[in-house]
């Protein structure tokens, strides 16, 4: 009887640290005041600063929802720039609470480093730019070139892989920062500069003459790309999974920042669960649709979301589509109704 006495009172001490342990980010965050969110050095479309310090761009909008959802002030977000090589580092050692940088949700990476993918919030695909006066049309005709890259990314990889493939040859010219790749490359010290198609077409903005270079057709990778954040925090894990599965369901209910207020008088039921809505039941009974408690948030969790920062389309739109300077058409990210990929189970 005393063995199993002490076996319960383990299990409920188990129990109890294990809750404690998943609260620790919510809490941690709370107490701060703000959330830590890691980004890239500035990548137009996606994280990017403007002279007076100001972020913006789709993984910027992604850490506003998170603190929308948490604090119901999407204002209340730190930004941490970081590259390539320490970006994961940071959010293992707890420097940030999420990373938001454009990383490729890849099966070593969710299941070795100690971290865990969200979602998918852009799908991607590595590329390659070459300048338009090489004359060249497609990826299989760079037998030989010498091509700038980001140590510590998937993008070495991928290469080799598909020079591989087609039994080409080439010269890798790695660097850590990506201004140093991108200096290389306009500098003509490699032929080709690959990495993220999407980087591509933001990176090529930023040169003198945009026009003089050329992304070429083949797409070599399947690039996941989506926000991390550290396992063994299953609440925290939650949070920011449901905020991105929020942004998706509310660009499939057709809930935008201009009209929130207004659906919350709709009689749609899914709508009612998004923006927790209190409706009667048809037996008297009132339905609490209240799903924020769930993840130890308030009811108004997704209605300050999709308030202050917008649904999925509104966000992709207003950072890299068709009326930015990207021009990026949705293509797979469009939602799973319209032909693309992204897709979010039911609030319910």
């Amino acid at each position: 009887m005393k063995a199993l006495k002490k076996l319960a009172l383990a299990s409920v001490f188990g129990i109890a640290a294990a809750a404690s342990a998943s609260a620790a980010t919510l809490d941690d965050v709370k107490a701060k005041g703000v959330i830590d969110c890691g980004v890239s050095q500035g990548l137009i479309g996606f994280s990017n600063p403007d002279s007076n310090n100001n972020w913006s761009g789709l993984d910027v909008d992604f850490c506003k929802a998170v603190a929308a959802a948490v604090f119901g002030d999407a204002t209340k977000v730190k930004y941490s720039p970081l590259n390539a090589k320490e970006r994961f580092t940071a959010l293992q050692s707890g420097s940030i609470d999420v990373l938001s940088r454009n990383s490729t949700w890849t099966m070593s990476r969710d299941t070795t480093l100690g971290l865990s993918f969200v979602g998918v919030t852009y799908y991607d695909g590595q590329g390659f730019l070459v300048p338009t006066k090489l004359g060249v049309k497609s990826a299989l005709e760079l037998n030989g070139a010498s091509v700038c890259t980001q140590t510590g990314t998937t993008t070495e990889l991928n290469l080799a892989d598909y020079f591989k493939a087609n039994k080409m040859e080439y010269k890798v010219v790695a660097f850590e920062k990506n201004e140093e790749v991108l200096k290389a490359y306009q500098e003509g010290r490699c032929d080709v500069f690959t990495t993220d198609q999407s980087g591509l077409y933001a990176e090529r903005l930023k040169f003198t003459n945009p026009a003089e270079h050329v992304v070429l057709p083949e797409i070599i990778s399947k690039e996941p790309l989506g926000p991390v954040v550290r396992q063994g925090d299953a609440q925290w894990f939650n949070i920011v999974k449901w905020t991105y599965y929020a942004l998706l369901n509310a660009e499939e209910l057709g809930v935008t920042s201009a009209n929130v207020d207004q659906m919350k008088t709709s009689e749609n039921p899914e709508i009612q669960r998004l923006l927790s809505v209190k409706v009667k039941n048809p037996d008297g009974t009132e339905a609490d649709n209240d799903f924020g408690k769930g993840i130890g948030l308030g009811p108004d969790w997704a209605y300050n979301i999709i308030k202050q920062v917008g649904n999925y389309g509104e966000v992709f739109e207003r950072n890299v589509g068709q009326s930015t300077d990207l021009k990026i058409a949705r293509g797979k990210n469009a939602l799973w109704n319209q032909g693309g990929l992204q897709y979010a189970p039911p609030i319910r």
